[in-house]
């Protein structure tokens, strides 16, 4: 039997017991956690154990541990590549994927996979974090970079950040021009709007939604703030890249 007759096979007889896949929103928010550098978010994925959770573990083997290797070895590709992406030496982050398939081998039970999938997850996540602290000179704009990654559904401005660091509003805004090379205004504008962009590409959220979301004082200031930085309308860029990626 051919296998794409084995596949409308299987699909006549079992597709509708599927088991059940987790949204690839939670999936592109634990990713974007990791290649963010964001420990916080990535621990609490962990305790609660989402890598292991049944409403979201498809099944590719019917046996337990095989099937939770299976998924393990999806993750290390995934966090190889997201940290890739996000400035992680491409070889150490390959390097590092291969590690630990390599500990995979060892393992025989399902409670041990994720314990190695937890462990995996927070070495890639304080490796991104470091990469990112190394990336900037001063604490001070650390402590403003990290404030402006965590609040960017609020609105930020100088006279907040200048409060987190305990700095003037007129100093803090020469260092952080002198350091990153943009505004303190341009800086949280190009985030908003690359933030905006992963809920474009990711999400179901309407324009409003994610205007709202980001603090922009109106859709309209967000469309044309967003067609500035991009070079296309919101709408424009959902309908050509809406979970393309994918």
């Amino acid at each position: 039997m051919m296998i794409s007759d084995k596949w409308y096979r299987n699909e006549l007889m079992e597709g509708d017991n599927e088991s059940p896949h987790r949204h690839l929103n939670e999936e592109y928010s634990f990713y974007q956690a990791v290649k963010s550098g964001d420990m916080a978010s990535v621990q609490m994925n962990c305790l609660q154990k989402r890598f292991s959770a049944s409403d979201g573990m498809g099944t590719l083997s019917a046996n337990p541990v095989t099937n939770i290797k299976y998924h393990f070895v999806i993750a290390a590709a995934m966090m190889a590549r997201h940290c890739i992406d996000n400035g992680m030496e491409h070889n150490l982050s390959f390097r590092l994927s291969d590690f630990y398939i390599q500990k995979l081998d060892s393992i025989q039970t399902v409670e041990e996979v994720v314990k190695l999938h937890d462990e995996m997850s927070l070495d890639y996540t304080n490796r991104m974090h470091q990469l990112q602290k190394e990336r900037i000179i001063s604490k001070a704009i650390v402590m403003c970079t990290e404030y402006i990654y965590n609040h960017l559904h609020d609105r930020i401005t100088v006279n907040t950040l200048a409060a987190e660091t305990e700095l003037s509003p007129s100093y803090l805004s020469r260092l952080f021009k002198k350091e990153m090379g943009v505004s303190v205004s341009d800086f949280i504008r190009e985030k908003k709007i690359e933030r905006a962009q992963n809920l474009l590409k990711y999400s179901d959220f309407s324009l409003i939604e994610i205007s709202n979301y980001l603090a922009f004082s109106s859709q309209s200031h967000f469309i044309q703030t967003f067609e500035k930085q991009v070079g296309m309308t919101p709408k424009k860029y959902r309908d050509q890249f809406y979970r393309s990626m994918w």
